[in-house]
């Protein structure tokens, strides 16, 4: 992996800087319900304000596809907190072009921040932003000074024009602070981890994470699976998961990767069930070959959670991807719950979740600042995981002996 140019590397003193961030945060009501992802790009703007760049920020908010879509998802209530956030004044401009946004940038003062509307609204007319239209790059890389940072690894995975576009037409592109991190935590540990290396995978589905195991296999001591995905792995082996989701058209792929495993993949040996998809009704801990016809697997049971400690006891690193349960049930919860405590009991582990998921339910159940690192992408976070090379990442400048302090 190359090793790519960061914020550290440039001078930004009264330089005009184009910053991709992920604000695509969960709105109720125009009303901000989660605000992680813009508190997570604070150290990059705070150190870009106090070098006494002019910062100009773009970011994007859900998928527009209508008129009634650009009314609901603008970024101005996003403008407004990060204002409260940083406590000084975010100038917003309602436009992705035109005279009004070149006029406010061309006027920034050192140290201001200004942000452009939802990249998205590009999209409304041929998808500009989403299939990075060249015209559209060569124009938001022309109202900066040549400087281009990204800071949004949730659209790392994706080539559009706000920020593969912008690196392109823009002298030097370099990652921000947190784009930096999930380097060094994801890539990094991936590709040099301390052994031994313990992956936990949940989730519902094996076909999400077809790629992510395959590649795990090759890295990894030993793969955990918990999670719905479990019972397409169990029905493969013949056993009878009574109404538990599984995919029937991936038993043969799941035989294959326990074939390929060598006994790396260590399954659940009991669970939580349900006579229905509920947190109230009859909910019993059977093993997992005592599953009974009209029950449905809805969490990792006791024994599992004994079984998963004593591999996570014994490593150096430990990735997590994907609850081991319907977590957002209590009665449900509590295998993501245990696991969260037994990973973080581990003091001499890196420990990074890998997004999605399991970083919703590691904040919510309050372990938010017992892990090494918690991935600020989902997407993005499987595809790193898979082993792809992610664009937004390729897009950067490489760092070079020379290269420092440009």
């Amino acid at each position: 992996m190359s090793k790519k140019l960061t914020i550290d590397d440039i001078e930004v003193m009264g330089k005009k800087v184009l910053v991709r961030v992920d604000f695509n945060v969960p709105l109720k009501d125009s009303i901000i319900t989660d605000d992680n992802r813009i508190k997570a790009a604070l150290p990059t703007i705070n150190y870009l304000i106090n070098q006494g760049a002019k910062v100009i920020l773009f970011a994007h908010l859900s998928k527009i596809k209508t008129i009634e879509d650009q009314e609901k998802y603008t970024l101005k209530p996003i403008a407004q907190r990060l204002s409260e956030i940083l406590k000084k004044d975010v100038i917003f401009i309602n436009q992705t072009q035109g005279e009004k946004l070149e006029k406010s940038i061309n006027s920034l003062h050192n140290g201001e921040v200004l942000m452009v509307e939802n990249t998205r609204f590009e999209d409304l007319d041929g998808k500009k932003e989403s299939l990075n239209n060249e015209d559209l790059a060569k124009y938001w890389a022309s109202l900066g000074d040549g400087i281009f940072v990204n800071d949004a690894f949730g659209t790392a995975h994706r080539t559009h024009a706000s920020n593969v576009g912008i690196a392109k037409y823009s002298e030097i592109a370099v990652s921000g602070y947190l784009l930096e991190k999930e380097i060094k935590f994801i890539g990094n540990t991936i590709n040099n981890p301390n052994k031994p290396l313990v992956a936990i995978l949940g989730g519902a589905k094996v076909s999400d994470k077809i790629n992510v195991i395959e590649n795990l296999l090759n890295k990894a001591d030993y793969i955990l699976i918990g999670g719905a995905m479990m019972f397409t792995f169990f029905k493969a082996q013949g056993y009878n998961v009574g109404s538990s989701l599984y995919e029937e058209d991936k038993l043969d792929l799941a035989r294959d990767l326990l074939f390929k495993a060598k006994g790396k993949i260590i399954l659940p040996i009991d669970c939580i069930v349900n006579n229905s998809f509920n947190n109230q009704g009859e909910i019993q801990e059977v093993l997992i070959d005592k599953i009974p016809n009209g029950f449905m697997g809805l969490d990792i049971g006791s024994a599992t959670l004994n079984l998963f400690a004593e591999y996570i006891k014994q490593a150096q690193t430990i990735i997590w991807n994907g609850p081991m349960g319907v977590f957002e049930m209590s009665n449900f919860a509590k295998g993501t719950s245990r696991l969260c405590q037994e990973i973080t009991k581990n003091k001499k582990a890196i420990t990074i979740i890998g997004g999605g998921d399991s970083a919703s339910a590691a904040i919510n159940l309050g372990f938010e600042n017992e892990f090494s690192h918690i991935s600020t992408g989902g997407g993005a976070s499987l595809e790193y995981l898979e082993g792809k090379k992610l664009p937004g990442i390729s897009c950067l400048t490489d760092k070079m002996e020379s290269n420092v302090n440009i």
